[in-house]
């Protein structure tokens, strides 16, 4: 067969792959979903009121009734909790707060240690509530893996190399895999050596951890509502005034966790960006095939270019791909229609039999999108607002589902006017660069995808992505 033809038959296979797939979260496809909880219809009261309820919201509920359980917590929701980001991400559970060690050497050098720890705290929490509250969420402890391939860059494995190193200086547990331990781990002809981190990382079912947060929350004696959009807060007397479609929430404080969605803060739409992520789930593999890419240690993985993918087993070995585009839409729109694309898909699909051309055949069963809240340093920042009676965490940049624990933490400090070891920090203290206005925040976000994607292909980082390092808005996944 000509090379024409063979890679004919390979794109006919990818497609086919996807043709019969459901465009719908695969977490949110669970009998045990809760049932949704009635809309606001009246006018409340309460010592504080966080809007959005996602990880952050719950998070913030639960801490907030933990400190003190006299404390009244209303929460809101536009939707149902955990149905934006919180329930349809991959479930990778990082203990980075910065988005990773070389994104935080670069951009906090002097507090990386501090963070670091601070992560590995953070996440050790996080486990000890899910066995504290009984979440029922496949947490499984097990590490991630960086993974370099045949079509990166050798300069990115020697970046891979110096992260090694960086972990390794840090004290915690990492392990250098050269190409034949890779694939001794996982099988796929196009590995060439791998990063495996190993107490620091996690991964989760996202929907049933939200649903379970939220379960939690209530027990606590927090108040939520769903389908309940706040459409504006302002100051009044002593507090805060939220206003919803039905009614309005007297409240002495607000933690704002509305991430990618339109800030309630007009001085924040310049702060973040949101950028929407795909990812597919395949059907179940047969113990054939699961024996064939072997993943007996079931860690999360990913690739080491900035466009990258990452990949991990559900409880019913299943495998969820996505990653790689990240498309950003002019003016940060934000809707259900964007949740679906299939140019993406049909990307994604290629990549994974380029990665497994042994499990030629498997079907994907889902696929979606969803909106991460990016901000310029890749990763949460945190302000307050009203006289401090408002507060906000926002721009995680896809990992939020462990830091979101971290930020709704500080916020709450922040917002008490606490100080502890983590509101003194440079981290904690200082805001990301704002992007520029439309058109120029669409051209430059185009720009550097672009330059992103020629450094993949060369291992250079062009004029662009050069300014953007003098900059301090060098991208470094």
């Amino acid at each position: 067969m000509s090379s024409a033809n063979h890679q004919a038959e390979f794109e006919s296979l990818s497609l086919e792959a996807i043709a019969d797939a459901d465009q719908y979260p695969y977490w949110l496809e669970d009998a045990d979903q809760p049932v949704p909880h009635p809309t606001l219809v009246r006018n409340e009261t309460c010592d504080l009121c966080i809007i959005g309820g996602g990880y952050t919201g719950l998070w913030t509920a639960i801490i907030a009734k933990e400190r003190d359980p006299a404390r009244d917590v209303l929460l809101i929701d536009a939707q149902q909790v955990g149905a934006a980001a919180s329930g349809r991400n991959g479930g990778f559970m990082d203990a980075s707060l910065t988005h990773g060690v070389t994104n935080g050497k670069e951009r906090f050098p002097k507090e990386l240690k501090l963070l670091e720890e601070l992560g590995i705290a953070n996440l050790n929490a996080i486990e000890a509530a899910i066995k504290h509250y009984k979440i029922d969420c496949a947490f499984e402890r097990n590490g991630v893996i960086e993974i370099g391939t045949t079509a990166h860059p050798q300069s990115y494995l020697d970046e891979m190399h110096d992260e090694y190193l960086q972990i390794s200086s840090l004290g915690q547990k990492v392990t250098w895999l050269d190409q034949e331990q890779m694939r001794s781990e996982v099988n796929s002809p196009t590995y060439t050596g791998g990063l495996w981190v190993h107490d620091r990382a996690a991964i989760v079912d996202p929907a049933r951890l939200a649903w379970g947060l939220k379960a939690a929350a209530l027990s606590l004696g927090v108040r939520i509502y769903e389908d309940t959009k706040a459409t504006s807060i302002e100051n009044e007397g002593a507090g805060v005034l939220v206003t919803t479609p039905l009614g309005k929430i007297q409240a002495r404080k607000v933690a704002l966790a509305t991430n990618a969605f339109k800030p309630l803060l007009k001085r924040l739409n310049n702060y973040i960006a949101p950028v929407y992520d795909y990812c597919m789930v395949t059907e179940p593999l047969t113990p054939e095939q699961l024996q064939s890419i072997g993943w007996l240690r079931r860690q999360g993985l990913s690739d080491i270019p900035n466009q990258f993918h990452y990949y991990r087993l559900t409880a019913d070995n299943r495998i969820l791909w996505g990653g790689y585009d990240a498309i950003y839409y002019f003016g940060g729109k934000v809707s259900t229609e964007l949740e679906s694309r299939p140019e993406s898909w049909a990307k994604l699909s290629r990549h994974f039999f380029q990665t497994f051309p042994q499990l030629e055949g498997v079907k994907f069963s889902h696929m979606w999108g969803g909106a991460i809240d990016t901000c310029s340093r890749y990763c949460v920042f945190w302000g307050q607002a009203m006289k401090g009676r408002v507060g906000y965490a926002l721009g995680y940049t896809g990992l939020g589902v462990a830091s979101s624990r971290f930020g709704a933490q500080v916020m709450l400090d922040l917002i008490d006017g606490q100080k502890t070891q983590a509101t003194e920090t440079k981290f904690v203290r200082s805001k990301p660069l704002p992007f520029p206005p439309e058109p120029f925040k669409f051209i430059g976000i185009q720009a550097t995808r672009w330059s992103l994607n020629h450094e993949d292909k060369t291992g250079k980082r062009n004029l662009w992505l050069k300014s953007l390092d003098r900059l301090g808005l060098g991208f470094d996944s």
